[in-house]
Order: C-alpha cells, then sequence, then structure tokens
C-alpha cells in the first residue's frame, strides 16, 4: 500500500510539473518574407460588413468592437504600399447551390436567408452593392488588376476552391490571415492552410463573429488561433510587419 502511495505521489509530482511547463504556449512567431508571403481576406463581403448586410444583427458588435471594417482597410493598404500580394477567397451562392440534399446549422441559415446569393457564376446582374459584393471602400484595393480573387468556397474552407493553388504557384508559404467570420470561414482556412504546410500570422482584430445564444464565435475563435497559429497578431503588428518585410532565408 506505501508503494503505491509513493508511486501515485510521484506520478502526481511529475504530472503538476509537466502541466506547469505547458502553462504558457510558446509564441512561434511569423517572419514576412519578400515573394513569399501573402496577405489573405476570407469574405470581405457587405452580408458580413455592412450594416446593411444580412448578419449585421448577429455580428455588427463584434465587428464595431474590433474595428474589423478599417482594421482590414489598414493591412490592405499596407499590403499594397509594400509590395505584399493579396489573395481573397470570397463565398458566393449560385440558384443551383438550393439543389443541396443537407449542411450545417450555418449553412442552412446562410441559405435561407440569402447570404452572399448571385444571379450565377458567369451572370453579375445585380451584384453590383449586393450582399456578395466587396464593401465600397475595400473595391480600390481589390479591383486593381493585381489582387487574387480565388473560386469560391462553398461551406467554410478552401479545401474546394483554388487559393491554395493560387497561393503555391506564385510561391507564397507565410500567409498574413484576416477577413470574416472568426470561428467559421476564417478559423476553416487557417486550418486548411496550416496541415497543407503555409506559416499562418492571424490579425485578430481585423476579423469578428457572431453573438448567438449559443455562444460568442469571436471569443471561441481566439482560443483556437492562440492554440494553432504560428502567430497572433494586432493589426499594428501586422501593418508593421509588412513595412519591415527581412531579407528571404
Amino acid at each position: 500500500m506505501k508503494k503505491q502511495i509513493v508511486i501515485s505521489m510521484v506520478i502526481g509530482t511529475v504530472l503538476l510539473f509537466g502541466m506547469a511547463a505547458v502553462a504558457e504556449l510558446p509564441n512561434p512567431g511569423m517572419k514576412v518574407i519578400p515573394d513569399r508571403t501573402a496577405l489573405v481576406l476570407t469574405d470581405p463581403q457587405n452580408d458580413f460588413l455592412s450594416p446593411k448586410g444580412v448578419t449585421w444583427g448577429v455580428v455588427g458588435t463584434s465587428v464595431t468592437e474590433n474595428n474589423t471594417v478599417e482594421n482590414i482597410e489598414k493591412l490592405l493598404k499596407a499590403a499594397k504600399a509594400n509590395g505584399i500580394p493579396v489573395f481573397v477567397s470570397p463565398h458566393y451562392y449560385y440558384p443551383t447551390d438550393s439543389g443541396w440534399k443537407f449542411g450545417g446549422a450555418l449553412e442552412v441559415l446562410m441559405h435561407s436567408i440569402g447570404m452572399f446569393n448571385r444571379k450565377g457564376p458567369l451572370d453579375l446582374v445585380g451584384f453590383e452593392g449586393s450582399g456578395a459584393d466587396w464593401l465600397d471602400r475595400y473595391k480600390t484595393y481589390i479591383e486593381d488588376g493585381k489582387t487574387v480573387v480565388s473560386s469560391p468556397h462553398k461551406v467554410y474552407g478552401p479545401e474546394n476552391n483554388d487559393l491554395l493553388l493560387q497561393l503555391r504557384k506564385r510561391g507564397i508559404d507565410n500567409v498574413i490571415l484576416a477577413g470574416m467570420s472568426a470561428n467559421l470561414c476564417t478559423e476553416a482556412h487557417m486550418r486548411e492552410m496550416l496541415e497543407r504546410g503555409f506559416e499562418v500570422a492571424v490579425v485578430k482584430d481585423a476579423t469578428a463573429a457572431a453573438i448567438l445564444p449559443e455562444g460568442d464565435g469571436y471569443a471561441a475563435a481566439l482560443v483556437n488561433f492562440r492554440y494553432m497559429a504560428n502567430a497572433v497578431w494586432t493589426t499594428e503588428d501586422a501593418v508593421k510587419a509588412m513595412g519591415y518585410r527581412i531579407s528571404a532565408r
């Protein structure tokens, strides 16, 4: 019995010290390297970021508190000023997508409220100023002929669009990630890019999320960003990093 007690005490001590050792997660960080780093924005669209968007009632508080709209513009401005390529992964739904037979909770909601709806993949009738369109203040940056707009993602992540192909074809392996929505498309893009061997720095105040009775999506995302991303930056951090690029390693 005494032997068992001693063994239990030793195991308990080892576990205690082990837990103390990981109580503070490391901060790996990420370097902004010329020709290898890009700014990636998920869903910088009216339905998320405009007071007229169909989700404003649940995301507006988070967007406003984080200064998300203004911070995304600061990132765009810094990227363009410092030669950092910009990629946008948009979210569009076409009439044929209404034929889906099943979906998760947010998928069903998005379809039911007409979020990101377009007339068709080759049809821009009614697109200008719609919920699927960019915010007007972003258009000068996104529609400059240099920004890469990928094919749309349909659920949350980039697994089924060409974003990662576009990044790889340009030799990009470091990503500064921002956009909407924090615990959905932004987090899903982060997860997939990490799995595919990218380094990812998430800009925590250039995103936001819905606050629902089930919980605060933004708070949930912050936990996972810290657990998984190479870095979690503020907009100020990201702008500074883009302005001070180091030589390629």
